[in-house]
């Protein structure tokens, strides 16, 4: 039988042998679409960023301005036309993602807050990743938001692009996450978010496409492995690397803007169900404050 390393938390472990008892066995090389890095057992949250500078050998380049989620919108291969039609301050935000400042809301289905509730008791406050409020945050609750790159020492090329969000109250990571862009086996290419997990990662994939108000969609609803989703992946106790499709599970993100700002509104669904609502006003920051930040 396929164990997954016992060498840590029971919960951790307990999660991970589920992956593998109801997932799939993959291969790497044929699956590079969807592999990431992975988080070790001892930290992740900022601890990750660290490790993973150690391990490849990496420089860690932080509290850059100017800096994206993405070098060029064109990463997206997005249709000429929705290029065109896509506004231009979303098109700003992504590119240049650390002149940017954040305030969250957050919103839950009561029905499922008790599952985000053990989600933080059992996993996020200990691993300082994916801190998910469950109580009721402050009408406007500010995040600090930065761009952190990876990069070369011999050439400086970016090997990863981490985006950093903590609670400016509390300093507790809500998101600590590697962005990148891949291109599924059916040729659509989809940006990619990997949320580092002790012994793997999960991995949520989203179809881009522009709304006829100028506004950026991110969609993860798919129907099979291979398609946009949410995925968990993990490596076993002997190595060998596992994989479960999370198809009930959905993530979906609408970038608008209004006036001077832009507006982001989430909705995360479980069997066509609403499980939370996350809204972000997203505004940038002037020249002074971003050099106060520097």
């Amino acid at each position: 039988m396929n164990l997954a390393d016992t060498m840590q938390k029971f919960q951790d472990w307990f999660t991970q042998q589920w992956v593998i008892i109801c997932g799939k066995k993959i291969n790497p090389l044929e699956n590079a679409w969807l592999m990431g890095s992975f988080g070790e057992v001892n930290g992740i949250g900022e601890k990750f960023i660290q490790q993973l500078a150690e391990k490849e050998d990496l420089n860690i380049i932080k509290n850059s301005t100017s800096k994206g989620l993405l070098d060029s919108i064109s990463r997206l291969n997005l249709q000429e036309n929705e290029i065109k039609n896509l506004s231009k301050m979303i098109v700003d935000f992504y590119e240049k993602t650390s002149d940017y400042k954040l305030q969250l809301n957050v919103k839950w289905n009561p029905l499922f807050k008790i599952f985000g509730y053990i989600l933080n008791r059992l996993f996020s406050q200990r691993i300082n990743q994916l801190n998910i409020p469950t109580n009721k945050v402050q009408p406007s609750e500010n995040l600090t938001s930065e761009i952190i790159e990876l990069v070369t020492k011999d050439t400086n090329e970016v090997k990863y692009t981490i985006w950093l969000r903590k609670f400016q109250t509390t300093g507790k990571v809500i998101y600590s996450g590697i962005y990148t862009t891949c291109t599924l086996p059916s040729g659509i290419t989809c940006v990619k978010t990997i949320f580092p997990l002790p012994k793997g990662n999960a991995t949520v994939i989203l179809k881009p496409s522009v709304g006829e108000k100028s506004e950026l969609i991110l969609d993860s609803s798919g129907k099979k492995f291979g398609d946009a989703g949410f995925y968990f992946l993990l490596n076993d106790s002997k190595g060998n690397f596992w994989s479960k499709y999370i198809r009930s599970f959905t993530d979906k993100l609408i970038v608008s803007d209004k006036e001077d700002s832009l507006n982001a509104k989430q909705m995360l669904r479980l069997w066509n169900l609403k499980v939370a609502r996350f809204e972000y006003k997203i505004k940038k920051q002037t020249k002074q404050k971003l050099e106060t930040n520097t």
